[in-house]
């Protein structure tokens, strides 16, 4: 009726059918298997009990009034038990201690929601009750973050979480408001971020690197595009398709949304030479690929220290961008669908945090790509044609920009400058209106022959 499933990360999840047919799921986080198999047996009663409709029993109701308000709203939320009244308001501080007692999330995400929480907190104070919260102190809140100095996106991720928050306190009815819904967030994106680290630099990088898994992990997120440290560290030799070509990535950032714990990624040709290496060096009985780094080492730290022996200025986002560059990269050669399915990501996503704007479309789009020695004055194979046609034009508009105004302007101007020749000459414009050259003399001299004769 219901099953209880072990994650290979030691978390624990009860999966079950109800009566409407329903898949529903029980996340219970790292608990001991006892606890999760007695958990187990009190969820297949509430089952029986609500198939067919009977109330239950003495022990199960006193189980249920036993149990902790975060391990009751996890039943709640799979529709097994009415949700219990609420009889008080509660303060922030409670409020985000139950919301954490509950929640089932990676270890990075658990990080960043404290941070949120932490600043929640020394904003309002921990005795500041949730019903009091309206929209205005929300924006005092986002508005101190923007006066300490938090980046647009971190200021968006901020708000996003303290909406989660107290949305998570409307579903479990410890508030009736959300008074974050209707505060502006913003974009999470922040392009000046994106940096394209195109392939000779990244080679300088791993001429420095000091072996040959530090080559290989690079390469695997500059080549490969995967996450670092999550995927690559999770990387095995079983992962490993020699035959097909193509390696098995195991995503931990992933994995809770239906099918998208893994993906196959193909060996590209830039990649191949590395992992060949680190395999040909890997002690026999080795699981994991990358075996010396495992634990303890901070990936980033040393990785912005390769960058700064290679002579090269440490760039943000260091892994991130490497990965960002390959979808790039990949994305002007293959179809977007194609290579989001390798990169383990969706297309809005990609192109709102990956996909970036390189030297070589600029060149591509110029048609530098195809000849490296293209000038201004031949853009392809008409160039010396359209070169001299173009000089033509320029030639001819510069003899002409007199005439830029108007023709009435011109010659206007013209009958002015030749009146005032006359005039100097002593020639009577009155008596002597047109001369034989006719109405406009080219030159003076020639008006004054035409007039003697």
């Amino acid at each position: 009726m219901a099953s209880l499933i072990r994650d290979p990360n030691g978390r624990k999840r009860i999966q079950f059918t109800d009566g409407d047919k329903t898949r529903r799921t029980i996340r219970l986080g790292k608990v001991p298997v006892k606890a999760a198999e007695s958990f187990l047996i009190r969820v297949e009663e509430l089952i029986s009990n609500n198939i067919v409709g009977k109330a239950p029993d003495a022990s199960l109701s006193s189980w249920l009034a036993e149990l902790p308000d975060s391990s009751y709203e996890i039943l709640v939320s799979v529709a097994l038990v009415p949700r219990r009244e609420v009889s008080q308001s509660l303060s922030l501080g409670e409020l985000l201690s139950r919301f954490f007692e509950t929640v089932d999330v990676k270890d990075s995400s658990l990080v960043r929601m404290r941070q949120v929480e932490k600043s929640l907190n020394q904003h309002f104070g921990n005795d500041h009750m949730i019903e009091d919260t309206t929209l205005a102190d929300a924006e005092s809140w986002r508005k101190s973050l923007k006066e300490h100095g938090y980046a647009n996106a971190t200021i968006s991720r901020y708000v996003r979480y303290a909406r989660q928050f107290f949305r998570w306190g409307m579903d479990h009815s410890y508030t009736k408001v959300n008074p974050f819904t209707q505060l502006k967030a913003g974009t999470q994106t922040n392009p000046a971020r994106g940096v394209f680290i195109d392939q000779q630099k990244i080679a300088q990088v791993i001429d420095v690197a000091p072996d040959a898994e530090w080559q290989l992990l690079i390469a695997l997120s500059r080549y490969g595009g995967l996450r670092v440290p999550s995927e690559a560290l999770e990387l095995r030799w079983a992962d490993v398709d020699w035959d097909r070509e193509r390696i098995r990535a195991r995503s931990p950032k992933t994995e809770h949304h239906e099918g998208k714990g893994d993906r196959f990624v193909p060996i590209f040709t830039e990649l191949r030479g590395y992992l060949l290496e680190v395999f040909e060096q890997a002690d026999t009985g080795n699981e994991f690929v990358i075996s010396r780094y495992r634990k303890g080492a901070n990936l980033n730290t040393h990785m912005r220290r390769l960058i700064q022996r290679a002579g090269l200025e440490p760039w943000p986002r260091t892994w991130h961008n490497l990965r960002a560059s390959r979808q790039s990269e990949l994305a002007s050669r293959f179809p977007l669908h194609t290579v989001c399915a390798w990169m383990g990501n969706t297309k809005a996503i990609a192109a709102g945090h990956y996909l970036q704007t390189t030297d070589a479309d600029w060149e591509r789009a110029t048609g530098r790509d195809a000849n490296p020695k293209l000038n201004r004055a031949s853009v392809d194979k008409r160039g010396a044609k359209s070169g001299a046609h173009g000089a033509q034009k320029a030639a001819q508009h510069t003899a002409a920009s007199p005439c830029d105004d108007s023709q009435h302007v011109m010659q206007t101007d013209r009958k002015q400058r030749v009146m005032r020749e006359y005039a100097k000459a002593g020639v009577d414009t009155q008596t002597d209106p047109m001369g034989r050259a006719g109405l406009e003399p080219a030159t003076l001299a020639f008006s004054m022959r035409c007039s003697t004769n």
